[in-house]
């Protein structure tokens, strides 16, 4: 069997794809930057902390394994933890990889990446995915757009606002498209990518085109709670999303991704890599989907309670 090693194995898309290398009889040991953080795997994965301040010790944690995957990234500047600070620290994991002899490299990039964005998100994983390939490491890049599943944050979310809000405003005319993949069929993507050679570039998507007006309509209608549907200006939106943002104590979303999900970045012209239907897969989930927010901050304040439990609904704003 194979030595793994899963960047972020007790956060999102990490815990499925070290769920299926378990089942398979692979050896798993996770960096991360919450090695105390609860997690179903018990004493199956060992946990070192990142040590992106010294490449030497990272280089030691990655000793003798074949496989590097690799989740890590921030979602949006807070604080700290940056957009540029995620491009630096990569970088140090890629060359302690090949310094430490890894076999093989699985990384996550995003679908449309382009060092000319000027969306700090698309433009870091495109200096990512330069800097893989300079490593001369054998590699997958792996461009997802957006993943839902238990657990995830953004399907959550809308189904969540759609339980407690009277409308549903969009940015503009809600025609800009996305193509949701299920966690598990991403899972699957990449652990059957760790077993291949060559360097290879997939868009991880699934099997459903929605432009935004058309999601929130769907997962309204599954959940028992339709709404009216209405276009704001952007800077409305904005301004709204940062109120209930506030509320939640969370950042809902950020100008960039707003800007990315309008220029059409979320969508691509490949063939679906995945097969799971989010409106099925909806349905079988509408008596939990949205019922408690999901909250990405609350997950990078505390680092011990078990990674899809952290929610936080506000007194008034209950299910």
């Amino acid at each position: 069997m194979t030595r793994y090693v899963v960047t972020g194995a007790f956060g999102y898309s990490g815990k499925y794809i070290t769920q299926r290398l378990l089942a398979q009889g692979h050896t798993v040991q996770t960096l991360t930057a919450s090695p105390q953080r609860a997690h179903p795997f018990g004493s199956q994965v060992e946990a070192f902390p990142f040590h992106f301040d010294d490449p030497r010790a990272l280089e030691t944690s990655l000793q003798g394994a074949e496989v590097l995957i690799n989740t890590y990234w921030v979602r949006f500047d807070h604080d700290s933890v940056t957009h540029d600070l995620a491009v630096r620290n990569t970088r140090t994991l890629f060359e302690a990889a090949r310094d430490a002899g890894v076999g093989r490299v699985v990384h996550v990039s995003i679908t449309n990446p382009s060092e000319d964005s000027p969306l700090p998100y698309f433009a870091g994983k495109a200096r990512l995915e330069r800097a893989l390939a300079e490593t001369g490491l054998s590699h997958s890049i792996l461009r997802p757009a957006v993943l839902f599943g238990r657990g995830d944050i953004l399907i959550n979310n809308i189904a969540w606002a759609l339980r407690r809000l009277p409308v549903f405003g969009v940015f503009g005319k809600g025609e800009y498209r996305l193509q949701p993949m299920h966690v598990d069929d991403f899972a699957d993507l990449a652990v059957a990518e760790s077993l291949e050679s060559g360097n290879r570039i997939v868009d991880a998507i699934g099997p459903e085109t929605f432009t935004y007006r058309e999601l929130v309509a769907a997962l309204g209608e599954i959940i028992g709670k339709p709404r009216p549907i209405v276009g704001v200006p952007v800077w409305m939106g904005r301004c709204f999303s940062w109120m209930l943002g506030h509320w939640v104590g969370d950042v809902m979303l950020t100008r960039e991704e707003i800007d990315g999900l309008m220029a059409d970045l979320l969508v691509t012209d490949s063939p679906p890599s995945g097969s799971t239907v989010l409106s099925q897969w909806a349905k079988e989930h509408a008596a939990t989907l949205g019922v408690s927010y999901a909250s990405e901050l609350a997950r990078r304040r505390n680092r011990t309670q078990e990674y899809d439990k952290l929610s936080s609904t506000p007194a008034g704003l209950e299910h």
